[in-house]
């Protein structure tokens, strides 16, 4: 999926780019799509309670006057179907199915990179998570030990690609912006623009 690139400037000092490759949900199948993709992860998720609930149904603890009274739901047509297709697999099996259900239902399908510059006090990198249940990791950078941000070229593979750098004093490695996506050179050259005139500029 191509990289997309954001910016947004809440105040004449800080200026934000966000560069991503999720899919586009400008057009109305594109939301429909996004819809019956949330459904369906809302499905896999509870289908895993369902069975775990049904696995533990005999350690269960039904508290007096409570409102769900597992003992008939496990006894009705449905929740014995479901028992005995639950207890006909190994636990193992079905312990590690279910982790892989879990992942696949909190993964993230797409990657989100930033760069924050906020004159006088630096400039904070950003990459998100792989799945919905981590943070982003982030790193900040004080004007201070910036000495310069540049755009550089490097091969991977059999290509010829260009990325964004900051060189960090005392630092013997430059910090590479949005390392993951690695977007085209129009890209950077928006970004590096942007940024500098962020930084240095003290009329912009």
């Amino acid at each position: 999926m191509p990289s997309r690139l954001l910016v947004q400037r809440p105040s004449p000092t800080t200026v934000s780019f966000t560069v991503s490759n999720a899919p586009s949900r400008s057009n109305s199948p594109a939301k429909i799509l996004f819809g019956f993709q949330v459904l369906l992860r809302t499905v896999l998720f509870l289908c895993v309670v369902v069975i775990a609930l049904a696995r533990l149904r005999h350690f269960s603890f039904e508290a007096e006057g409570g409102f769900i009274s597992w003992p008939a739901i496990w006894a009705s047509p449905l929740g014995s179907h479901i028992c005995q297709l639950v207890d006909a697999y190994n636990p193992f099996v079905v312990a590690v199915m279910s982790t892989l259900v879990i992942y696949g239902v909190f993964r993230r399908n797409y990657t989100e990179e930033s760069l924050l510059v906020i004159r006088g006090f630096g400039i904070q990198t950003s990459t998100s998570s792989s799945t919905y249940l981590s943070s982003a990791v982030t790193r900040f950078i004080p004007t201070t030990q910036i000495q310069d941000i540049v755009i550089h070229e490097a091969f991977k593979g059999f290509e010829v690609r260009f990325y964004l750098a900051v060189i960090v004093e005392g630092e013997p490695d430059v910090l590479v912006v949005f390392p993951h996506l690695l977007p085209k050179r129009e890209i950077l050259e928006e970004v590096w623009r942007g940024s500098r005139r962020c930084l240095y500029d003290a009329k912009s």
